[in-house]
């Protein structure tokens, strides 16, 4: 089959350009469930009159169902997708391309899901996918697990599931609260991931960001002590990657903070630290939780962001060197190995 695909790739490459594209407008329909012609091309990011061709096609092979109510996947059309699920990621180039990732930053290993969580909800949810099954497989009998909050880290733990309840397992949150989504509070994810496992959760009910004297204030306190020892504990952290300056926005950073964030080359951040380009931290903020120190000694680390606005930071988290696993999208992939591409030229 490999050999195949790699024929097919130099004598007709268009072909797998068009079978790309029908692959993913049958996948995007079976995730839908019913979709709108309107809807399902904005989220391919293609116009509707390129997708009509493509859906009546579909539709003369069976594939697609179409009426007034919308288009939704025939059996055959959901058969066909199980069938290619083994040979996608080599027939798009996902398969290289992970591998690239993985060996240039020295990963353990690395998972692309097709399109951009940016512009696809249902490419978020299979980010959260693929997400909740490299967390499973890192997890062992009494392990501490650390999650950070966002919208990705809601997605993992909405479809973490086990065969057996995890009763020796904790499920804690890795900083405390940003003051938005209660929906994807670190404090939400960790119960929810905990509930759907059988597993214990311990919260933390603190303020993400605190300033110097109230940090200090706050872990005297012996309860607030002792969830942050149980949560620096941690044998595996989940956390997921955001844009410096929008996540100093959402900790609603004064002014002069922003202007020394995009003075210093701040790119990403994630735990409470911002990374440049090169994923040195230039800018911290007191956080009860995790501290750089515990992710450099944490067995496990598991990074899950997406999206081609993201791509640059999380490049910038990679080049920290502390991360085991990467779970991202082909649109972030794309970004980060341009960024490859410029530092081997």
């Amino acid at each position: 089959m490999q050999s195949l695909i790699e024929i097919q790739q130099q004598l007709l490459p268009d072909l797998l350009v068009v079978m790309k594209k029908r692959y993913l407008i049958l996948r995007q329909v079976m995730l839908s469930d019913t979709i709108g012609r309107r809807t399902l091309a904005a989220s391919l990011d293609m116009t509707e009159r390129v997708l009509r061709a493509e859906t009546d096609f579909l539709k003369a092979q069976g594939l697609l169902q179409i009426d007034a109510g919308g288009m939704r996947i025939t059996e055959s059309g959901a058969r066909l997708l199980e069938d290619m699920e083994p040979f996608y990621k080599t027939m798009f180039g996902l398969s290289d391309l992970e591998e690239r990732i993985r060996s240039y930053f020295g990963l353990k290993s690395v998972t692309i899901v097709p399109g951009d969580s940016d512009t696809s909800p249902h490419t978020k949810r299979e980010l959260g996918k693929a997400g909740s099954l490299a967390l499973r497989r890192a997890m062992g009998k009494d392990d501490v697990v650390a999650v950070t909050g966002g919208s990705t880290l809601a997605q993992v733990a909405a479809q973490l599931s086990t065969q057996t309840p995890l009763k020796g397992n904790w499920f804690v949150p890795a900083r405390g609260g940003l003051g938005e989504s209660l929906d994807y509070q670190a404090n939400t994810i960790a119960s929810t991931m905990a509930k759907r496992t059988g597993a214990q959760y311990r919260l933390l009910h603190v303020p993400d960001h605190l300033g110097d004297e109230a940090y200090a204030t706050l872990m005297q306190e012996p309860n607030i002590q002792e969830i942050v020892n149980v949560i620096r504990s941690a044998r595996i952290v989940v956390h997921g990657i955001g844009d410096a300056l929008v996540m100093a926005r959402r900790r609603r950073a004064d002014e002069s903070v922003i202007r020394a964030l995009k003075a210093e080359g701040a790119l990403a951040e994630s735990f409470g630290y911002y990374f440049d380009q090169n994923g040195a931290v230039v800018h911290k903020m007191p956080t009860a939780g995790l501290l750089l120190e515990d992710i450099m000694g944490t067995e496990v680390v598991i990074a899950i962001a997406g999206g081609r606005s993201k791509g640059e930071a999380i490049a910038a988290i990679m080049r920290f060197g502390h991360d085991d696993v990467l779970i991202t999208d082909e649109a972030a992939a794309l970004v980060i190995a341009k960024q490859i591409g410029k530092e081997d030229v």
